[in-house]
C-alpha cells in the first residue's frame, strides 16, 4: 500500500458507516473516493458481495484508491468524474439506482499534503487549487489575477464568510500578479497580521473561499442533491460529511425540505404545492468528531455529518 494511503485517516469513519448501513449485496457510491479510506470500510461492511463505485475529480487520488482497494477485486469500479454528474456517469455503466451514497466534501489530505497542487498556505507553491489539474478551468492564480476587486471581495465574503473581504481583495489586486501561494499569503498578511504560533492562520478563510470558487464546489453539491432522490432506492442512505458551514447548511436545508409533505407557507389553509417527502432524517442533528478523534486527526475538527434515508 502506498505511503499516502497508509497515512490517510477517514474522518468520522464509525459514524459514516453506521449512518450508511452498508449490507451484503448492496451497491454504494463514494462520490469523493480520495485515497479510499471510507471506501475500504464500506466494502468491508458490505462483504462478501457488496459493490462500490468510487468517483473523484483527481486522477492522482484515483490511483491511490485503486492500489488501496485492489484486494476487493471486481467489487470496485473507479471512475474519473464529479459527483455532480453521478447519475449520468452511473447510467453509462448500466446503473440506475444504488443503495447508498457517501460524500466527504472539501479538500483531501492527499491534496493538502502535495505542495505543488497549491491548496496549502504552509508551502510556497504554484497557485493552482484545481481538484482536477487536467481540467480546462482557470487556476486560482488565473482567477485572482483577472477578477475585479469587487468580484474577489464577493468570493471571500460568500465562500469564506470573511468580514474584511473588501480590504483583502484590495490588497490582492495591489499585489498582482500573484503566482504562488506565498504571494497570496503575503497579500493577506498586509491586512491581517500572522496568527500566533499554534493558532489558525488568517489566510485559512481566504484559501478556502478561493478553492471553493475555483472548483465550483457549492454548485456541484447542489447539482448532486437534485439527483439524490432518483439515484437512491427506497431505504437507501445519503450521508454527507462537510467542513464548511455553507455546505453543511445546504445539506441541512435539503434534508429538512425533502422530509416534509408540504412546502406551502403556514398561512395557506390548503396545500397547493403537491410536494411529498422523499427522505427521512437519520441524524437528528449534525454528528461531530469527539475530542479523541480530533487529537488523532486535527483536520477533523470542523467536520459535520448529516444523513437521510430515501422513503
Amino acid at each position: 500500500m502506498p505511503a499516502a494511503a497508509m497515512v490517510h485517516v477517514p474522518v468520522l469513519a464509525d459514524a459514516a458507516i453506521a449512518a450508511l448501513a452498508p449490507r451484503d449485496g448492496g451497491t454504494y457510491l463514494d462520490g469523493t473516493v480520495g485515497a479510499g479510506g471510507h471506501a475500504e470500510l464500506i466494502l468491508r461492511a458490505a462483504s462478501p458481495t457488496g459493490k462500490l463505485i468510487g468517483l473523484d475529480r483527481d486522477r492522482t487520488a484515483l490511483r491511490e484508491a485503486e492500489e488501496r482497494l485492489r484486494p476487493f477485486g471486481g467489487r470496485v469500479v473507479l471512475i474519473h468524474g464529479s459527483f455532480a454528474e453521478a447519475s449520468a456517469l452511473l447510467a453509462e455503466r448500466g446503473i440506475s439506482q444504488i443503495d447508498g451514497v457517501l460524500l466527504d466534501l472539501g479538500v483531501s489530505s492527499l491534496q493538502l499534503d502535495t505542495p505543488e497542487r497549491g491548496f496549502s498556505f504552509r508551502h510556497d507553491a504554484p497557485l493552482d487549487m484545481r481538484f482536477d489539474p487536467d481540467a480546462a478551468i482557470p487556476t486560482a492564480a488565473d482567477l485572482l489575477n483577472t477578477a475585479s476587486e469587487e468580484e474577489i471581495a464577493a468570493i471571500l465574503r460568500r465562500f469564506g464568510e470573511e468580514p474584511r473581504a473588501r480590504r483583502i481583495a484590495r490588497a490582492i489586486v495591489a499585489a498582482r500578479p500573484l503566482r504562488t501561494t506565498g504571494d497570496l499569503v503575503r497579500a493577506v498578511e498586509r491586512v491581517l497580521p500572522p496568527a500566533p504560533r499554534g493558532r489558525i492562520s488568517p489566510a485559512t478563510r481566504v484559501f478556502q473561499a478561493v478553492r471553493i470558487a475555483v472548483n465550483g464546489e457549492l454548485d456541484a453539491l447542489t447539482a448532486f442533491l437534485d439527483q439524490a432522490a432518483a439515484l437512491l432506492r427506497p431505504g437507501g442512505r445519503l450521508v454527507v460529511i462537510s467542513f464548511h458551514s455553507l455546505e453543511d447548511r445546504l445539506v441541512k436545508q435539503f434534508i429538512q425540505r425533502e422530509s416534509r409533505d408540504c412546502l406551502c407557507p403556514p398561512a395557506l389553509p390548503v396545500c397547493r404545492c403537491s410536494h411529498r417527502a422523499t427522505f427521512r432524517p437519520v441524524t437528528r442533528r449534525a454528528v461531530q468528531p469527539d475530542a479523541a478523534e480530533i487529537a488523532r486527526n486535527p483536520r477533523a475538527r470542523s467536520a459535520r455529518l448529516r444523513a437521510a434515508e430515501r422513503l
